[in-house]
């Protein structure tokens, strides 16, 4: 549905972004991530042809955006950060009657906006206001949507029906969405495209791309104890090379504590740490191996090239 060859954006000497390629298939959800000032927002300006590429190449849906830019835009519905939303109008005026009508009454309901309908948008909440710029992109009935930052401003129930509705949406669109939320996009994308100051970094599913970073000599577990207390209990496994804490969870039960072991990931390490916990009375509470979440694999593909 969406091919990108090239695609290069400088502003007189400086670079916006330099020779990016990537695809995106039908009924797919791709996650544009990166720094600020990556060069996302604009990806996403170029793919919606509020900029000009200064080189390559985009299709959308078989349609060649610089010789036929009408065409090609008709397939898109875009969402900015900030919605260009009416202030003094209210949520459904404008809209004509008859099909249209129908459609857009479709809309309202799906995005849930349906029970501020009658209410002005400059006395919605941000959040509204948000779920009103994803109805504004859906009509028409796009086939593809890109959404930047599409869950800002939402609370955490509303963070999830918007994910719920994006995996619904894909059914019948591909949706490439942006989010500083990296716990949002590995649960609702399917491939993610990682950008670096203007340049391409990484593409492809989060599972590959953590199985590509990781780590043999490296696990991480989480007990409730302190790491002089771990230490102790570990201090008998002569395959251990280092300890380091790197991070805590309040729970109930007191603090839960993340660490990362150097040392082999075996079956015999593994049962020998399961052990020495055991009879230290220290609750094991996980135990993983060193393969990377996307948070980690974000910071470490975006800081190697940073600079």
């Amino acid at each position: 549905m969406i091919q990108v060859t090239g695609l290069t954006k400088r502003y007189g000497n400086k670079r916006g972004v330099e020779d990016i390629t990537f695809h995106v298939d039908k009924g797919e959800i791709v996650g544009l991530l990166g720094p600020n000032g990556a060069g996302k927002s604009t990806i996403m300006k170029m793919l919606t042809g509020c900029h000009m590429m200064t080189s390559g190449r985009i299709v959308i849906n078989g349609c060649d955006m610089l010789e036929d830019p009408d065409q090609a835009l008709r397939h898109v519905g875009f969402m900015p950060e900030l919605p260009p939303l009416y202030l003094e109008m209210e949520v459904e005026e404008g809209v004509p009657k008859g099909e249209r009508k129908a459609h857009v009454e479709g809309l309202l309901g799906l995005t849930g906006v349906g029970d501020v309908r009658g209410r002005p948008i400059g006395n919605l909440s941000k959040g509204y206001r948000q779920r009103v710029g994803l109805a504004q992109a859906l009509v028409g009935d796009p086939k593809i949507l890109i959404l930047d930052e599409p869950t800002a401003g939402l609370d955490p129930r509303q963070i999830t029906e918007v994910r719920d509705l994006l995996k619904h949406l894909s059914r019948d669109h591909t949706i490439i969405v942006s989010s500083h939320i990296l716990a949002e996009i590995g649960q609702t994308c399917d491939r993610v495209v990682i950008i670096s100051n203007g340049r391409l970094v990484a593409e492809d599913t989060m599972e590959n791309l953590s199985r590509g970073q990781e780590e043999g000599n490296l696990f991480r577990l989480k007990a409730a104890c302190n790491r002089e207390e771990l230490s102790a209990a570990l201090g008998d496994i002569p395959s251990i090379e280092k300890i380091e804490g790197c991070g805590t969870d309040c729970g109930a039960g007191g603090d839960r504590r993340w660490f990362e072991i150097t040392a082999p990931d075996t079956d015999e390490v593994r049962q020998a740490v399961s052990a020495a916990l055991a009879r230290h009375q220290i609750p094991l509470l996980e135990l993983n191996s060193g393969r990377l979440s996307l948070e980690q694999v974000f910071l470490r593909l975006t800081d190697a090239r940073t600079g």
